[in-house]
């Protein structure tokens, strides 16, 4: 089952929102919980209070155990953009952007867990399965060589 929270016009750039939801992508809720804590930025601070209210949604409406949960998609879309003018030199004047964000979390407890460790062993085998593939294609082609010379020699 899914569930889902929205945090929305919040008062931070979407680009600087998706380099900290990246990271709790795929994660089990416990452990997203504690890399936003331990995480420098403003935006992990307003993402943490989204993941927090979501995991409250799960536990009150849904009737889930947060242990069991995992983030499946921690998604920062643009909000509208405030404009304002900042004076500059000669009477003439800039813009000033400001920009927000909508930030949408969904929870599931149907997903398996993938942390970084199992994509870090899955990215190794996946290099392993490549170099013997190449060894094998490599030895083919020097017998093959090998079978061509061995013909030209009995001509």
């Amino acid at each position: 089952m899914e569930v889902r929270s929205t945090y929305k016009y919040a008062r931070i750039s979407p680009f600087k929102a998706r380099e900290v939801t990246r990271e709790i992508q795929g994660l089990p809720v416990s452990a997203a919980l504690d890399l936003l804590t331990f995480t420098p930025k403003k935006a992990a601070l307003l993402i943490g209070k989204t993941l927090k209210s979501a995991i409250a949604n799960a536990e009150n409406n849904a009737n889930l155990k947060p242990d069991g949960l995992v983030v499946k998609e921690a998604i920062v879309g643009e909000g509208p953009t405030v404009k304002r003018i900042m004076a500059r030199a000669r009477g003439s004047a800039s813009r000033i952007l400001k920009r927000t964000s909508h930030i949408r979390i969904v929870l599931s407890d149907e997903i398996q867990i993938e942390t970084r460790e199992t994509r870090k062993a899955k990215r190794e085998q996946e290099k392993k399965a490549a170099k013997k593939q190449m060894k094998s294609e490599a030895a083919e082609s020097a017998a093959a060589a090998k079978a061509g010379q061995t013909a030209k020699a009995r001509k």
